[in-house]
Parts: structure tokens; sequence; C-alpha cells
């Protein structure tokens, strides 16, 4: 089979950047990264044919059968990693995970995904999102001792991370990501960069070299950086907020109406979308909320949202209609607020994609928003799950999910976070549940 032209651009600017690695990047169902390094004289073959390597050792893969994989890289997500030397260079391509007769494997996060992204193409749509995702930045690995004081968009002594938000922004977009703003966020410490909106496959190739280059820049400063939804009790977790839209694939934006009677400016289309989130939301939380600590985030007094429920202004909701430019096309969207950035991003985009499109086709009324200065604490009398436990059933009992996710990463999910949960209720002192919850 001949190079494609992006194939073609790959093995020129290894040639011509001095590249003598380039390390194949895939997560496992959990969202954890998984990498091995192929020389350059591979890569050839690697595209046509794919690379090997032993799936029984990854997360999620291993109930597969077969244990051989294979690895097909996007040429399209080729970038030289800018904090490695740039002599005898190391690059990074995001990869495929395919079995060994060539079919996608179906334990493949990013393939979860694609199927996802597929099925809205079929209805006509493509699927934009754009994250907000926050992180703690703490003095080492081995506990919770702050940087700065500071709190919301401080610019003072007090931002301590202002060089780390710097240098963390530029590597972002030497690597072609685009970066929207950043800011110091409500707790010490604590900070946000948000990311351009983009579709879907592409942010979550782009949320995962986020993480990654967060953490590097971090340890190149000599502190340490952590996406744990809850590190500390008293202080506010962090957050992955998604904002999200339908586009139509001719052009338009498939949420927008300027002549809504509501003002909202929403279309029938983004109302159905809407209800569709906000019935599922409890049955994906296990998807974008994954861990014990999670749910200490997801609790009342808290600044997460915990009821079921949508509004305009008030952004203690699990959905908020962002208002900032009222009559743009471009602007309307719709902003989730409940997950958190120690989720799978390809998973999480899957959930939300997948809930929304099924509130389109089954035509879902949007109940009326929650609106004043705080919502009623039952919302519409729904909630989120209080604890993995509850979320584990909620998910495990859900046709949506188990079609959206596939069998094989929806019983995984299942198995391995009742595991988690069992062994989270079988810790006995303080002490050690503050060991279990060890930071991300």
């Amino acid at each position: 089979m001949p190079m494609n032209l992006e194939q073609d651009f790959v093995l020129k600017t290894i040639e011509s950047r001095d590249v003598h690695f380039v390390r194949f990047w895939f997560t496992d169902v959990l969202g954890h990264m998984k990498s091995f390094a192929v020389i350059p004289s591979e890569l050839d073959n690697a595209f046509q044919e794919g690379m090997g390597f032993d799936g029984s050792c990854i997360e999620g893969f291993s109930q597969w059968q077969e244990a051989d994989m294979l690895a097909f890289p996007d040429p399209s997500t080729f970038q030289v990693l800018p904090w490695r030397p740039q002599s005898n260079a190391v690059a990074r391509m995001i990869c495929s995970v395919c079995t060994p007769d060539g079919r996608p494997f179906e334990g493949d996060p990013r393939y979860v995904l694609e199927r996802q992204v597929r099925r809205a193409a079929e209805m006509g749509y493509g699927f934009n999102v754009g994250p907000e995702l926050e992180f703690y930045y703490f003095k080492d690995d081995q506990g919770t001792e702050v940087l700065d004081r500071g709190g919301f968009f401080d610019l003072t002594s007090l931002d301590y991370a202002s060089d780390l938000r710097r240098d963390t922004v530029l590597t972002l977009e030497n690597m072609g990501i685009p970066v929207e703003y950043s800011h110091h966020e409500k707790g010490p410490s604590q900070n946000e960069i948000d990311l351009r909106y983009d579709e879907a496959l592409s942010m979550a190739d782009a949320v995962m070299t986020y993480k990654m280059v967060v953490k590097e820049i971090a340890l190149k400063h000599g502190v340490y950086a952590s996406f744990m939804p809850k590190p500390m009790a008293d202080q506010p977790g962090s957050g992955m907020h998604v904002h999200q839209s339908l586009f139509y694939l001719d052009g338009g934006n498939a949420f927008f109406d300027p002549d809504n009677p509501a003002g909202y400016g929403l279309s029938d289309t983004a109302k159905h979308y809407l209800a569709g989130i906000l019935k599922y939301a409890p049955e994906f939380c296990l998807v974008t909320n994954q861990h014990v600590n999670s749910y200490k985030r997801l609790a009342a007094g808290g600044d997460a949202p915990v009821a079921v429920g949508w509004s305009r202004h008030n952004r203690s909701t699990l959905v908020r209609v962002p208002s900032y430019r009222p009559n743009s096309e471009n602007a309307s969207r719709i902003e989730l607020r409940s997950p958190d950035p120690s989720a799978n991003p390809y998973l999480a985009f899957a959930a939300m994609l997948a809930a929304g499109l099924s509130g389109i086709e089954q035509q879902l009324p949007l109940e009326p928003p929650c609106e004043g200065d705080s919502c009623p604490a039952d919302g519409v009398g729904r909630r989120l799950p209080e604890s993995l436990g509850e979320a584990v059933e909620l998910f495990a009992n859900s046709q949506l999910m188990r079609e959206a996710m596939g069998p094989l990463v929806h019983d995984y999910l299942v198995q391995a976070k009742r595991r988690e949960w069992e062994e989270y209720q079988a810790v006995v002192t303080p002490w050690e549940r503050d060991r279990f919850l060890a930071v991300l």
C-alpha cells in the first residue's frame, strides 16, 4: 500500500528533526497512558501492518482471549515531544488498537468514541467538545503540601504557578493543541487550562496529551501535578467541565435557534440532546467519575453538582447553558459540569454523545430550567450517584451504556469498579482510607 501524504510528512519530519524514537501512545480502559518506542526504520511497516504488542498486560485488554494486539499509529497525531532533548529527539503518535486479523479491538477506548462519532455522522452531525480541566500543584507526590494560597484569577506573588502554566501552555501550543486561556482556580495551588473546542476524537487525544504535558512540566519545575478529583477534604475539588455541541456536517450549529421563545437560543435538537444528558447522567456517571475519590467531590455543600437539572445562570446545576455571547451561533452549546479530570476522555465523550443522541432519537422533552440562587436539594427528584458503589450498579443496569461502551468495556468497568468499591468498603481505619485515596 503506498504512503499517503500524512505518512510521508511524518517520515520527512523524522529525518529533518533528528528523531530517533517514536513513542506509540494508547490508553487502557481506565484512561492510563500506555506506550512503547519504535525506531524510525520500523515506521513503514507500522503504518501498513501495525506493531504487535502483548495486550494481556493492559487493563481491560486482558479479558480478551487473544493476547496479541496490533497498534496502528495515526500519522495526523505525530508531534515531536518538546520536553525531550532536540538532539536524538523523541516524537509520539497516538494509536488505534486492532486484533491480529486487522479488525478494530472493541476494548480500545479510542474505538469506542469512534463508534459514537460515526453514529452521530449517520444522523447528520459532527460532535464538538471543549473541556475545562482543573488540577492541583503539590510540593511532591508524597502529600498535599500546596505551593501558594492564591484564589480565583489571582495574578500576584500568591500565584506561584504562573510560570508553570505559561510553560505548559507554550508546550501544548508547540504540540499543535490550541489553548483558550489559563488561570489560578479557587483552591490554593489549584489551576485551570482550557483547550479550544475541537471535534471529539481530536479533543480526546488532546486531553490525554494535556495531562501528560501538565505532569511533565511540573516535574521539570520540581513539583507534582495531580488530577485527583478531591485531593483535600477542606478545599474545592477538581472538575472537567465539558462544553459540547452538535454541528451539521454541511455547516451550521445544530444547537442554535435565534428565535427560541424561551430566550436560551437553543434549537429543538439541542433541547432533546440536553434532555438525553439529564436522563442518562446517573447511568454514565461511572465513566465520567470513575473513582471512590470522585464522589468526595460530588457531595452536597460543594461547588460540584449533585442534582439532575439545568440552568443558564446557576453554576451549581448539572448542566449550564453558557450565555457569554447569546446571539452567536458558534457559541451556542451546553456545559456538563459533573465530570472530573481522572476520567478516560475517550469513554467520557462517548458516553455523553450516546446520551445526547438518544435524547434526539427519542425526542425527549426538556424539563423546565432551575433558576434562582440555588436549585432545590433534590433538583427534579433525581440525583447523581452518591458513591462509586451506587454508580457501578446504575451503569451495570444501563442498556444504553452497554451499547455505547460495547459489552467488553462495559463488563470490564463493572467488574473493576465493583472490586475497587469492595476494597474500599473493607478498609476500617480513617488512616487506611486516606492511604486508599492516594494522589493520582
